[in-house]
């Protein structure tokens, strides 16, 4: 730093400067455009300066690319963090979760009732004095009911075990302990950070306030309107060059700080991007689940009904007409003409 330290001494480094910019020990402030900006205490890039930054993952719209930036609320007034985001819908994604499962939920009760109603209706006495072949597949049918009732509480009763229950049981209580662990985390370096920008703004503060110092001793002393000695001036230099070191120490503790975060910032989002492919792919299973025992459903329900197409078939009104007057017939002899 020895090489350096005149510079401080130079009214030319009394103009803010961005923290992580070149130190006012390396550059002439006024014939150096700005490249940076510090929002919320972080530091970017200005647009259209500096080499262009490529994505981390490339083509894959990951996490780690695109939530670096803090959003403002719709009223403007407050920010919120782009992690906060990502959290956020690792919180709406469970909640969809949830809600799926109430669905299923309410879509067993339908077939519970459904079960019901037919296994009640299989025991109708209606009709049931219907005779031959035709009261045969009459009988079938209703017993069809009553067959296709257990279809549908079997249905009912493996969407709970194998689609309710799986939605429900995911990622039980102790997920959102994870997640404020993963918020409280990156919170922390963003307090961190947050203090250190504070530190480098009092330190480019007390730095302008030395150089100030010293440029007004050495206007006084070259126009003889005071009896400061070169003593003086020199004191004053020395305070100037170790307010520009202790500027350059708290750039560098600040830029340390924010690479922390930055590399816990991809890391996290990297997992919070893991997890929802595995709340996707673990819904899209059991949904898939669903549909299989949809399909059976429908399978075992065409089965109930082949014994009545089977028996419908069969039915023969010349049969059912022979059955019907052996047994009710009430003679055979019939009339003839009276004789006089």
């Amino acid at each position: 730093l020895s090489q350096n330290r005149e510079s401080f001494d130079d009214p030319s480094c009394l103009a803010p400067q961005p923290p992580g910019s070149v130190s006012p020990a390396k550059r002439q402030i006024k014939e150096v455009k700005e490249t940076k900006i510090t929002i919320n205490c972080v530091t970017f890039p200005l647009p259209g300066e500096g080499p262009e930054q490529q994505l981390l993952k490339p083509n894959e719209w990951s996490y780690c690319d695109y939530f670096w930036t803090d959003k403002k609320d719709p009223q403007g007034t407050t920010s919120v963090a782009g992690f906060e985001v990502l959290l956020q819908k690792q919180l709406k994604g469970k909640q969809m979760q949830k809600e799926m499962a109430e669905f299923i939920h309410e879509r067993i009760k339908i077939e519970e009732e459904y079960a019901k109603n037919l296994s009640k209706l299989s025991l109708s006495p209606l009709a049931a004095q219907e005779e031959g072949t035709l009261g045969e597949a009459w009988t079938q049918l209703k017993k069809s009911l009553h067959d296709e009732a257990e279809v549908h509480l079997k249905f009912s009763n493996k969407l709970h075990s194998e689609v309710e229950k799986p939605l429900l049981t995911f990622r039980g209580d102790n997920f959102k302990k994870d997640l404020k662990k993963y918020d409280h985390h990156i919170a922390d370096l963003r307090k961190q950070l947050a203090s250190r920008y504070a530190g480098v703004e009092k330190a480019r503060k007390a730095l302008a306030d030395r150089q100030k110092d010293l440029e007004v001793k050495t206007q006084q002393l070259e126009i003889k309107l005071s009896n400061k000695t070169e003593e003086d001036i020199k004191k004053a230099r020395r305070k100037s060059t170790q307010a520009g070191d202790d500027l350059m120490r708290c750039v560098d503790l600040y830029n340390q700080t924010q690479s922390k975060w930055f590399e816990e910032m991809v890391t996290t989002s990297m997992e919070l991007e893991k997890l929802e492919v595995e709340r996707i792919e673990w819904i899209q299973q059991h949904l898939r689940q669903y549909t299989t025992l949809r399909h059976e459903t429908d399978m075992f329900n065409q089965s109930t009904v082949e014994p009545v197409d089977q028996l419908l078939q069969n039915v023969d009104p010349a049969k059912d007409r022979e059955l019907w007057v052996k047994e009710y017939k009430t003679g055979e002899v019939r009339p003839v003409d009276m004789d006089i």
